[in-house]
């Protein structure tokens, strides 16, 4: 198995492999796929990627990651999606993608990777769990899927090598060194 770049040409099997995600009921609210030109407009520039059987074989699989936000602050957080064809879903295919858009992610300078699961999805949440991604919180009643609320689990990963650092501003912002007390002679 290779692991490379998406690109257009990728887009016929990315797409396929995404409908049966959907046919799961378990992957996302969204109940359609979208064209090419949108899901390249979702989707952040790096950080896109393909489980290959072959350098010319079928796609396994594929990764890629999506801003959360547009505000700058939040520029070092992005959301996961991965999806396994279903014929190659329980022979790692899934965990190789994740290593490599985990390591693509610190790359690029990315602190903080989160994902959305819903909970039924537990062959995901293990596999999130496996690269380092801890559940935060669960999200009860986000949204609706097919007329049904749905809750999703909120899972992240922070980088042990992007962001550890201290910010400069941090000692800016930390409380004065106390004075020594005063001593009585």
């Amino acid at each position: 198995m290779t692991i490379i770049p998406i690109t257009a040409a990728h887009w016929p099997a990315v797409r396929t492999i995404y409908e049966q995600g959907l046919a799961t009921g378990h992957a996302t609210f969204n109940t359609t796929a979208p064209s090419w030109e949108a899901w390249d407009e979702s989707h952040l520039p790096h950080g896109r990627l393909v489980a290959v059987a072959a350098p010319a074989g079928p796609v396994l699989g594929w990764a890629a990651l999506s801003p959360v936000s547009s505000r700058c602050v939040y520029a070092g957080v992005a959301e996961v999606s991965l999806y396994v064809a279903a014929e190659a879903r329980g022979q790692g295919v899934g965990r190789q993608l994740l290593a490599a858009l985990v390591a693509e992610a610190e790359q690029q300078g990315l602190w903080t990777l989160q994902a959305g699961i819903f909970p039924e999805n537990t062959a995901s949440l293990r596999l999130h769990a496996g690269a380092g991604f801890r559940t935060v919180g669960r999200r009860e009643r986000i949204g609706q899927l097919h007329g049904r609320w749905r809750d999703t689990l909120l899972l992240e990963r922070r980088s042990l090598v992007v962001g550890t650092e201290a910010s400069p501003r941090s000692t800016t912002l930390a409380s004065p060194t106390p004075s020594p007390a005063p001593t009585s002679a």
